[in-house]
């Protein structure tokens, strides 16, 4: 069973010595449901992208602008709703969030598609 803040410390740690700025580890999948620690540094952006059928980010450390239809910044401790939302993540400072996704429904193949989008 993974410890997040370890796993948030090491995340943040390899997106710092990384030339993107960012990393990313999934830390529970099971089925449809995946929970994935991301890291990004001061600075860095995920590009606008569609969401699965459900999805939330718990922000674990820093502070982040949610871009898109709306946008919003979000503090360490604070969680969004991301689900069929467009959307991007600038980190404001370097940050930690979970992201926690839902990436098909029954009858749905979202999960599945070639065209689904990764964030790291």
């Amino acid at each position: 069973m993974p410890i997040v803040e370890t796993v948030a410390k090491n995340v943040l740690k390899e997106a710092s010595s990384n030339d993107k700025g960012r990393s990313a580890e999934l830390v529970i999948h099971d089925g449809p449901l995946r929970q994935t620690v991301l890291g990004l540094t001061s600075g860095q952006v995920l590009a606008e992208h569609n969401s699965p059928p459900a999805a939330s980010m718990y922000l674990l450390q820093g502070r982040v602008r949610v871009t898109g239809q709306d946008q919003s910044e979000v503090v360490a401790g604070e969680i969004v709703v991301l689900t069929h939302v467009r959307h991007g993540v600038e980190a404001l400072e370097d940050s930690v969030f979970l992201l926690t996704t839902v990436t098909s429904q029954a009858g749905d193949s979202y999960g599945n598609s070639p065209n689904h989008e990764q964030h790291a």
